[in-house]
């Protein structure tokens, strides 16, 4: 790795282990409350830990509020409002905190996706993964799109999941400072 990188890897964590610390001082408090709604509405742990795929194809846990009932398998009352303004993800916050996402980068998938790439894609895998990217941003509506779709997992499979890794390689070859507080305003502005 060049001097470069490593500077920008330095400042990187040491802004996504500031700004965790101060985002989870502000909203904890939210995550609680929401936390405490989403046992009742689901009348389960309010949290939904999940296996995703990390940084060099390394699985770990995922930390959201619980938005899908288990015994229904649909998406809950709270899970809803949750979903519709992100605040199901608010959690990840700790997942940064501990080091294996980061603020910027691609968003973690489950197994048979990014941990199956080949050749140059692969370089995605050197990426930790993020809370936000462009990709996510460009998807933000990914999930109302896939439901209009005749065949919603060849749709991801074949149009959505490789348009996301197209930009995430582009992003790994761009990658700096300056373009991940770009992507972050642009999350902002979005949301």
């Amino acid at each position: 790795m060049n001097n470069d990188l490593n500077g920008y890897l330095l400042i990187k964590r040491i802004f996504d282990i500031v700004f965790s610390l101060l985002a989870l001082f502000f909203f904890g408090w939210i995550i609680m409350v929401f936390f405490v709604l989403s046992s009742i509405d689901t009348f389960s742990n309010g949290f939904f830990l999940q296996k995703r795929i990390g940084q060099y194809g390394k699985a770990f846990t995922i930390f959201k509020l619980k938005t899908i009932h288990p015994k229904t398998g649909k998406i809950s009352y709270i899970g809803r409002f949750l979903r519709a303004y992100k605040i199901d993800e608010l959690p990840q916050l700790l997942n940064v905190l501990f080091g294996n996402m980061s603020f910027v980068g691609p968003r973690p998938d489950v197994a048979g996706y990014y941990d199956v790439l080949e050749g140059e894609e692969r370089k995605v895998l050197n990426l930790k993964p993020g809370i936000t990217s462009l990709a996510s941003i460009k998807y933000a509506d990914e999930e109302s799109l896939l439901l209009k779709q005749n065949d919603p997992l060849k749709y991801n499979d074949e149009i959505i999941f490789p348009d996301k890794v197209k930009m995430n390689l582009d992003y790994y070859y761009k990658r700096s400072f300056g373009l991940d507080i770009r992507i972050i305003v642009k999350t902002f502005i979005k949301f």
